[in-house]
C-alpha cells in the first residue's frame, strides 16, 4: 500500500471511530429508525456508520469503491454485513473516481465537483492525484436483491444527485452530505427526493449525533436555511423523512 493512502486510511480511523461516538450513534440511530431495519450505506468509507447502524440492530448492505476501503472493510466488516466494492449512480456502469491520496473523505466520481471544489473553503489543499476505474450499480438494482430499505445514507462528495437518480421507490429516510459552497446542487438533490414522494427534513451538523430543530422543516424552509449558511459554515447530513 502506498504510503499517503495509508495514511490516508489512518486519519480516517482516527477520525470516525473516536470515542464515545459509537455510544451516541447508536442510541441516534435506535431513535431514527424501525426495530431491526434495513439500511444502505452508499458510501460506507471506513464503515463506521455501518457498523453504528449493526449495533443499533439493522442489517446494512454497505458500498464503497475506493481502495484502500474496499479491501479493508472486506477484511473487517461482520460477516452479517452486506459489502459490495461499488459505487452507486443513476445507471449500472463503470466510472472513473478521482482520488485524493492524503484527503479520501474528498474522493468523487463527479468531475465538475472537483473543478469547483478548488474555490471551496474547506478546499484549498486538497489535491485529486490519482484516479480509479470502479463499478457503479443504481439503488434500484439494490432493492430488486435486497428489498426496500428504511434508510438510504448517501455520502458520496458531490455525486448524491446521481445516486438519487438510480432511485425510483420512495424510502422512508434518507441522508446526504450538505457541504455550504455547493448550496445550488443541495438544492438539487432536495428536488430530486422530492420527486420520489412528500418529504420533511432535518439536519445534523458535522459529525455529531443528533438534530438540530425540534420540528423538521418543509423543503421551501429548507431551501431558505441552505440560501442563508456562509460558504464557511460547517457541512452537515440532511435528513429527509417520508411523511
Amino acid at each position: 500500500m502506498e504510503i499517503s493512502r495509508y495514511l490516508g486510511l489512518m486519519r480516517s480511523l482516527i477520525v470516525y471511530y473516536r470515542p464515545p461516538k459509537p455510544s451516541q450513534w447508536k442510541r441516534f440511530y435506535r431513535n431514527l429508525l424501525p426495530t431491526n431495519p434495513l439500511v444502505f450505506d452508499v458510501g460506507a468509507h471506513v464503515g463506521s456508520k455501518t457498523r453504528f447502524l449493526r449495533k443499533a440492530g439493522a442489517k446494512v448492505v454497505a458500498l464503497e469503491p475506493q481502495q484502500p476501503f474496499a479491501s479493508f472493510l472486506r477484511r473487517t466488516l461482520p460477516r452479517d454485513v452486506v459489502f459490495i466494492d461499488s459505487a452507486a449512480g443513476s445507471s449500472e456502469t463503470e466510472a472513473n473516481m478521482s482520488i485524493s491520496s492524503l484527503n479520501p473523505t474528498v474522493s468523487s466520481l463527479k468531475k465538475d465537483f472537483l473543478e469547483t471544489a478548488n474555490n471551496s473553503p474547506g478546499f484549498e489543499n486538497v489535491v485529486w492525484d490519482k484516479s480509479q476505474r470502479v463499478k457503479v450499480l443504481t439503488l434500484d438494482s439494490l432493492i430488486r436483491e435486497h428489498g426496500v430499505p428504511d434508510y438510504i445514507k448517501i455520502d458520496v462528495e458531490g455525486f448524491e444527485l446521481e445516486v438519487l437518480s438510480g432511485l425510483s421507490h420512495a424510502v422512508d429516510l434518507i441522508s446526504f452530505e450538505f457541504l455550504p459552497g455547493f448550496a445550488d446542487l443541495t438544492h438539487e438533490v432536495v428536488g430530486q427526493i422530492e420527486t420520489l414522494g412528500d418529504y420533511e427534513f432535518n439536519l445534523a451538523v458535522g459529525e455529531k449525533a443528533n438534530l438540530i430543530w425540534d420540528a423538521w422543516l418543509n423543503s421551501k424552509e429548507l431551501k431558505d436555511w441552505i440560501s442563508q449558511q456562509p460558504a464557511k459554515s460547517k457541512s452537515a447530513d440532511i435528513y429527509a423523512r417520508k411523511i
